[in-house]
């Protein structure tokens, strides 16, 4: 099946509290490599302006089959349709004062780049790939054949703190809609 699209019988996530303490929290200063410049790490927490950083959790390789093992963990499934939403969207938040879109997975730098190309993002992916921004954040993760990701959560960020999230995201393509909402409202 392709990438860009997902059953419609996937199992929902629910709402497990992993994520209350995110209103207001304190961003780490943590360097994270990405897609555009390696040799020019981004802090997230030293951001000023609102910043929109959707996490999730993997995204298949083009000719990867998706299992059903996969398919099966609440939430997992759709990272391709969400980046590509943001990606669709970016003038409309850009219009709505987002001055930052990143994508954060705990894939490698190399790994993003290949998709970063593919589907032709025009904002930068994150690489987390030690987890070392998920575990100081305190993201909830999935263990998935013997790795560790972050489950799919949404940050909007302002002068390094966390002024609101989105978790669970589901479905994933349509969570840009939900930070527009949002944005609309502010």
């Amino acid at each position: 099946m392709a990438h860009s699209t997902f059953p419609q019988d996937l199992p929902v996530p629910k709402d497990d509290g992993a994520c209350n303490h995110l209103t207001n929290a304190a961003l780490p200063s943590i360097a994270l490599i990405s897609t555009g410049n390696s040799s020019s790490p981004v802090d997230l927490s030293q951001l000023q302006d609102l910043t929109i950083v959707f996490c999730y959790p993997r995204t298949g390789a083009p000719d990867e089959v998706v299992p059903a093992s996969w398919d099966a963990i609440p939430g997992a499934r759709g990272c391709t349709p969400q980046a590509c939403s943001f990606r669709d969207n970016l003038p409309t938040l850009k219009d709505y004062g987002v001055k930052n879109l990143y994508g954060l997975s705990t894939q490698s730098t190399e790994y993003q780049k290949e998709v970063h190309d593919r589907l032709h993002l025009p904002y930068e992916l994150l690489s987390d790939e030690g987890l070392e921004f998920v575990k100081a954040m305190r993201l909830p993760t999935i263990d998935w054949e013997g790795k560790q990701l972050v489950k799919r959560t949404t940050l909007a960020v302002e002068n390094g703190k966390v002024v609101k999230y989105w978790y669970p995201v589901f479905p994933p393509d349509r969570n840009v809609l939900d930070v527009l909402d949002w944005l609309k409202g502010r």
